[in-house]
């Protein structure tokens, strides 16, 4: 499915595809972004092991989470396991180019990945991240929650790999994302 723009407006949709292909296909692990936890919560009963993965420490102001402690422990509850870690994609190396410039590997895989939409690039960094905290198998395909800004436009049905062998990452199907971008 392709929706004809990003953002938070396809969130209602997203879900819907996410919940259905992991019932139809008996997807065992989803990975979703989510900062206030909206998005995750959307995915409970699913069937599915969720595991959400909020923007890391620090992403907005010094020292601070997106993502209260009521809310953990309210996605606690309901079975969804939260990660906040380094994100993949940019963590030491945006340091160094914010700070002297240039482009690092990492930045230039992310910014790849985007050419396909923000949600593509999020919905596997997310899955690697996940995986390199043990909160997923490996070797077996997940479905990978992404979005542009705030709720999600993007599913991936992929098989991550850990960040020091992040090319063996395999997008076996995308199932939906924005179009045109």
């Amino acid at each position: 499915m392709y929706f004809p723009s990003a953002g938070k407006s396809n969130t209602a949709q997203t879900i819907a595809c996410a919940r259905q292909t992991a019932a139809e296909r008996g997807i065992r692990h989803i990975v979703v972004a989510s900062n206030t936890g909206d998005t995750a919560r959307q995915l409970a009963g699913t069937g599915a092991a969720v595991v959400c993965v909020t923007h890391a420490q620090g992403f907005v102001e010094p020292g601070q989470n997106e993502m209260s402690d009521n809310t953990r422990q309210d996605l606690s509850g309901v079975g969804i396991r939260v990660l906040t870690g380094t994100h993949v994609l940019s963590g030491v190396e945006r340091g160094i180019s914010n700070r002297l410039g240039g482009a690092y590997p990492a930045e230039i895989m992310a910014h790849t990945l985007r050419m396909f939409g923000q949600g593509t690039k999020v919905a596997v960094e997310i899955a690697v991240m996940a995986l390199d905290a043990g909160l997923i198998p490996h070797g077996e395909p997940v479905l990978s929650v992404g979005g542009t800004g705030r709720g999600a436009d993007t599913v991936l049905l992929l098989r991550p790999a850990h960040a020091d062998h992040i090319l063996d990452t395999r997008v076996l199907e995308v199932i939906c994302k924005p179009a045109g971008l």
